[in-house]
C-alpha cells in the first residue's frame, strides 16, 4: 500500500536548508496498523504529509498502492487524496460553522454528492460513532471525544484506503483516547490501513507495529510487546 525507498526532505528556511528525512525506506501493506513515534523535531509529521500527499519530497521514490507519487499537480494530488486517503487530526478540524452532520458529509460533497444522499450516509456514519443524537450539535456543543469521533466518520464516508491519523488522541484523556483507539482497531479490522503518529507509549501499543524515527531516519521498528488490539 504504502513504498518509500530512500526519502528526502528539505525545507528552506532563507538562510539555510533544514533537512527534515534523510533517506527514509518504509513499506507498509494493506490491512496494516502501524504508529510512528519519535520526538519533537524527529519527521514523523513530515513523513505522515508525505505519506497523505499534503507536502512534496525532494529525492526518492513514494508509491501510494503501486502508484509513483511524484510531481503531482495539486488537482492531481487532490484527487489521489479524495480517492485513497482519511485524515485525522489532534485538533479536530472540524468547520465550527456546520453541525456534525455537515462536517462529516464535507468530503461527499467535494465528489458531488447529491446535499441529500450525502447527508443521508453522514447520519449513517454518525450512526456508526454513536452520535447519531448529536448530528444537528455544533462543534462547540460536543466533548472532545465526541469531536474525534466525528472526525473519523468524515475521514471513513469517502471509503479511503487509508486513514492516516496525526496525533489523534494528543487533545483527549486517556479513557476517551482507548475509545478512539478501539474505533481505530475497529476500522482496521475491516481492512483499511491505518497509520498513526503519536507520542504516546500506550497508544504505540495498540498498534501492530511502532516505527521509531529519530533525526530524520528510522531508528528502529518493532512489534509491542504487549499488543492491547484486544484488551
Amino acid at each position: 500500500m504504502v513504498e518509500i525507498k530512500n526519502l528526502h526532505k528539505s525545507y528552506d528556511t532563507g538562510a539555510n536548508s533544514l533537512h527534515v528525512l534523510k533517506g527514509i525506506d518504509l513499506q507498509i501493506g494493506q490491512g496494516e496498523i502501524v504508529s510512528i513515534m519519535g520526538s519533537s523535531g524527529s519527521g514523523k509529521s513530515t513523513l505522515l504529509n508525505v505519506i497523505g500527499i499534503l507536502d512534496s519530497y525532494d529525492k526518492g521514490d513514494y508509491l501510494l498502492n503501486g502508484t509513483l507519487m511524484r510531481n503531482l499537480s495539486e488537482k492531481q494530488a487532490a484527487w489521489y487524496r479524495n480517492q485513497m486517503i482519511g485524515f485525522v487530526f489532534q485538533s479536530f478540524n472540524l468547520i465550527s460553522f456546520k453541525n456534525a452532520m455537515e462536517n462529516v458529509a464535507l468530503p461527499l460533497y467535494y465528489q458531488k454528492v447529491s446535499r441529500r444522499k450525502r447527508n443521508n450516509i453522514a447520519m449513517e456514519y454518525l450512526d456508526k460513532m454513536g452520535l447519531l443524537p448529536w448530528a444537528t450539535h455544533m462543534p462547540n456543543e460536543l466533548s472532545g471525544g465526541q469531536k474525534q469521533r466525528v472526525a473519523i466518520a468524515r475521514a471513513l464516508i469517502a471509503n479511503p484506503k487509508i486513514i492516516l491519523a496525526d496525533e489523534p488522541t494528543g487533545a483527549l484523556d486517556t479513557q476517551t483516547s482507548y475509545e478512539v483507539m478501539d474505533l481505530f482497531q475497529e476500522i482496521n479490522s475491516a481492512g483499511i490501513t491505518v497509520i498513526i503518529v503519536t507520542h504516546e507509549k500506550d497508544i504505540s501499543e495498540r498498534t501492530k507495529r511502532v516505527i521509531h524515527l529519530k533525526d530524520g531516519i528510522i531508528d528502529r521498528e518493532y512489534k509491542p510487546q504487549i499488543n492491547l488490539q484486544y484488551a
